[in-house]
């Protein structure tokens, strides 16, 4: 028979492009090709149907369950998209299999029936439901199958339920000679559909195994094929014996175990840049997972010249699809306001921040300035240009669940971004876009023509479906260069030199992995596959792969990091174990060199600019927390003081522990500011009570936020703030009671003093704010309020030389005696004094003093004189000179692990 009059029906249409390329090469004369199909659309052209895919067939299964389901009983889209799926795959593999349906449903109905037993004669109420859903499982398949093929339509099992019914009407009509080349797992109708072709003779197959396999009664990779020459009429006469005979052949197999995906991606690159280019023209690289596809083109050697990507890139992992899922997510929230988080997602997508200009920085600006948790509409419409309306409209105004308005709204959002990437000339950003342009028309379409999907998230599922699907397909020659593929694609093909991927167990193979209503033991009583066959398929695969490979590099993830990680594939230890006479069979682990790092103390040296700064802060005056930050870590005080480098100001979803102190200090300040002058009285505290709570909301409304004070943590904090300054008000009531005297002189006064040091030829400041200063039964006393846990071990001094370098040990001493220093120059405290800490967080010991104690003894002296001040003086003077000299560079120090005192 001619050529041009032979049809060849092959795995994939991959396989029958390659074949039609061989035919190619080994013809001397022009000749029409011959008809070659895959095996899909071989079916498809039998049954007369036109596919239709899983989204298609949920529709279409939901309009046949509302045919025949009472209103009153029916589940929403969403809840019956939830089960329905599974349904489906169910009714796909007992087509494909040719399971008379109706005993079938019967027989799994009496097996739910006996599974869900119960001690009362009476079924309850959601038994009966329970089992009426497994009695209707026939009535749902009978309408969907008759609502599609009324229309022409059909999965694909039912496709090939049908071109299995039609084989003989077709075979009538066409005398063509048929060729089946490549297989292996068939399913009933493909089995039917074969066979029947086989014993009309107007077909021939060839299969493709290894005698080695074949004589091996207990290899999976020969399961299939051994059953079909065993079973079919056919072969009873006409035994199949061409079988090959390469896998015994000399092989170099190299087993390599290398830590994480990554890992493995850098390992293949290196592979590859061993090879020169005739191996890399008939090399495969198999990827067991696709996530790998991404960092193995990353990792290709510079010197491949072609490559050719069978997989496709997968549209979701492109940045368009993360605003899409962000758009989803912010109108799917179901709150009146938008969440920041939300907000900032989509105006710093890089799909959409190059179309707001400055007003996206303005935006996060004033969402940081203003702590905005929450943004209504109408505030983000605010600060945008009117040109840009548009799509601020599109992307934030309320959908309300118009499911068809939010879909024109990404459209609008695609039109945007459309005419930015086309005046930019980024060629790959608008493929991507024009895919997504395509799915929202499916969508738009379903939604008109199916009226199920009624609310946003019931959408964001099917997008989700849709989008995990799509793949961007590259461009290149598919028989020249490096082939990169999946398992699946390398069906039917050889080459000299295959690397695969992953080959641990979970992936290659996949284990158990159900998502069906039938049960295991039903499954294998009626001839459905189970995990056990699919992962047999997948055992021919690998097999096949390695049959007339010469060289093969086979490589598995060695780091645990969850389920089956770390753990290498069975078939590795099928190859230790089967190891043939001719293979050479190596096995390596490989892990990246990671050099030893030693931490290396920065050392910054004064620069003229440097030492202008810290001339300029000093003049300005050096504060209490500039200097301790200089004790702590003199590179902390570069990065701060002179480069000016602070913590990115961030919004606080939870009241802030610093913000928590200023509404604390605020609010004492608002008590205390009008006492100044006069003796504190028992009538103040009982007023301060009455307005705690007023006051502390007003202070956190300033310094936090007006609202979100009224649930969860914050709510929390607040009750923390309010009682911190309860208890303090208790303890100042406690001490007017017990006959002290105290008159309030200063609150949270600002002060800068001169600071004459002999060696510096420019002016020195002190600045800071002293919380309160008091008179304490005659004696000036110099309060600082501390939000966080003070112990009073950590006012007490003995080493006046280490009180500049000791920050864990004296900061306390440091910062106090500071504010001490500030009062003394500027006229306002007389000798001797006190000063020291109230702690919240330590009330109980009341006032914390500092202490002067003599090196060795536990005598203490709480009193503060003009000598104490005097050497304190002299420390501070040597710290400033030591910040100023040029000579002395600023040298990181190593800092303690501190959990703090909160």
């Amino acid at each position: 028979m001619p050529l041009s009059e032979m049809v060849f029906v092959l795995p994939s249409k991959r396989a029958g492009a390659f074949l039609l390329n061989e035919l190619a090469k080994i013809s001397e004369t022009s000749l029409f090709a011959p008809e070659v199909l895959s095996i899909e659309e071989f079916t498809e052209q039998i049954s007369e149907l036109q596919l239709i895919d899983n989204t298609i067939s949920l529709f279409e299964f939901y309009e046949a369950y509302t045919k025949i389901t009472p209103e009153g009983e029916r589940e929403d889209f969403e809840t019956f998209s939830g089960w329905a799926q599974n349904l489906l795959h169910d009714f796909n593999e007992i087509d494909r299999y040719l399971i008379d349906y109706r005993p079938f449903f019967d027989y799994l109905s009496g097996i739910q029936d006996i599974k869900h037993w119960y001690l009362r004669p009476e079924r309850t109420e959601l038994i009966e439901k329970y089992l009426h859903f497994w009695k209707k499982l026939p009535e749902y398949y009978e309408t969907l199958r008759e609502n599609l093929l009324e229309n022409g339509l059909a999965y694909q099992g039912l496709i090939y339920r049908i071109a299995a019914e039609k084989i003989q009407q077709y075979a009538k009509k066409n005398n063509r000679h048929f060729v089946f080349i490549g297989f292996n797992a068939l399913n009933s109708s493909e089995q039917e559909i074969i066979h029947f072709l086989l014993k009309k003779e107007q077909a021939e197959v060839f299969w493709d195994l290894d005698e080695i396999f074949y004589n091996d009664q207990s290899h999976a990779a020969s399961i299939f094929i051994r059953k079909y020459l065993k079973d079919w009429e056919y072969y009873q006469n006409k035994p199949f014996k061409n079988f090959g005979n390469q896998y015994a052949k000399a092989k170099n197999i190299q087993i390599t175990g290398v830590p994480k995906n990554i890992g493995q991606a850098k390992y293949i690159g290196e592979l590859l840049g061993g090879f020169d280019q005739t191996t890399l023209e008939n090399t495969a690289v198999v990827l067991g997972e696709e996530e790998l596809l991404l960092p193995v083109l990353n990792s290709l050697p510079p010197q491949l010249q072609e490559l050719n990507i069978t997989m496709g890139f997968p549209v979701k992992n492109s940045p368009v699809n993360s605003l899409f899922e962000s758009l989803f997510l912010l109108h799917t929230s179901g709150t009146g306001n938008y969440y920041y988080k939300d907000v900032l997602a989509i105006t710093d997508n890089p799909c959409i921040q190059p179309l707001l200009k400055e007003y996206g920085t303005q935006l996060t600006r004033e969402i940081h300035s203003g702590n905005l948790v929450y943004l209504s509409f109408d505030k983000i419409c605010g600060i945008f240009s009117e040109d840009l309306q548009i799509l601020i409209n599109a992307c934030f105004k309320p959908k309300k669940e118009n499911v068809p308005e939010f879909l024109e709204s990404l459209q609008k959002i695609i039109y945007e971004i459309k005419e930015d990437l086309k005046s930019k000339n980024d060629k790959l950003g608008l493929e991507f876009l024009y895919h997504f342009h395509r799915l929202f028309n499916k969508l738009q379409n379903l939604t008109s023509q199916y009226p199920h999907i009624k609310n946003l998230r019931t959408l964001f599922g099917f997008y989700k479906e849709l989008v995990s699907t799509e793949t961007l397909d590259f461009q290149g020659r598919p028989f020249k260069g490096l082939q990169l593929m999946g398992m699946l694609e390398s069906r039917a093909l050889d080459f000299e030199t295959v690397i695969i991927s992953s080959l641990n167990e979970g992936v290659l193979p996949a284990g158990k992995s159900e998502s069906s209503f039938i049960p295991y033991d039903l499954k294998k009583q009626e001839g459905l596959p189970t995990y056990l066959e699919k992962d047999a398929v997948y055992t021919y695969h690998f097999y096949r792969l390695l049959q007339r490979a010469k060289n093969v590099y086979l490589l598995y993830n060695t780091e645990v990091e969850g389920l089956n990680s770390g753990e290498k594939s069975r078939f590795i230890t099928q190859l230790l174990v089967e190891k043939q006479e001719k293979h050479h069979l190596e096995s390596q682990f490989v892990s990246p060199q990671v050099p030893k790092f030693e931490k290396q103390l920065k050392e910054i040296h004064k620069t003229p600019e440097i030492l202008e700064k810290i001339k300029s802060l000093a003049s300005s005056g050096f504060s209490p927390s500039a200097l301790t930050s200089y004790i702590r870590n003199p590179l902390d005080f570069y990065v701060q003081y002179i480069l000016g480098i602070r913590d990115q100001e961030e919004v606080e979803e939870t009241v802030a522990y610093n913000t928590l102190g200023t509404v604390v200090h605020n609010t004492l300040e608002a008590f205390y500011l009008p006492l100044e002058g006069r003796n504190l009285r028992s009538e103040d505290i009982n007023s301060f009570r009455r307005e705690l709570d007023k006051k502390v909301s007003e202070e956190f409304a300033k310094t936090y936020s007006p609202s979100g004070l009224n649930k969860g943590k914050n709510l929390l904090i607040y009750e923390v703030a309010r009682r911190y300054i309860q208890n303090f008000l208790k303890f100042e009531q406690q001490r007017l009671l017990q006959g002290d005297e105290i008159q309030i002189i200063q609150i949270e006064k600002d002060l800068r003093i001169p600071l004459p040091v002999e060696k510096l030829d420019f002016p020195v400041y002190l600045r800071g704010k002293v919380d309160r200063y008091e008179l304490l039964n005659g004696i000036p006393t110099v309060i600082d309020y501390k939000t966080g846990k003070v112990i009073e071990y950590e006012l007490a001094i003995d080493e006046w030389a280490e009180i500049t370098k000791d920050y864990d040990k004296y900061s306390k001493c440091f910062q106090v005696l500071t504010y001490v220093n500030l009062l003394a120059e500027s006229k306002d405290l007389k000798f001797p004094a006190e000063a020291g800490i109230i702690s919240f967080k330590n009330l109980k010991n009341g006032f914390l003093k500092f202490a002067e104690k003599e090196k060795g003894s536990r005598k203490k002296d709480s009193l503060i004189t003009q000598e104490t001040l005097a050497v304190f003086r002299e420390e501070v003077k040597k710290l400033i000179c030591e910040i100023c000299d040029p000579e002395i560079p600023f040298i990181e120090k190593e800092i303690k692990k501190s959990y703090g005192n909160f």
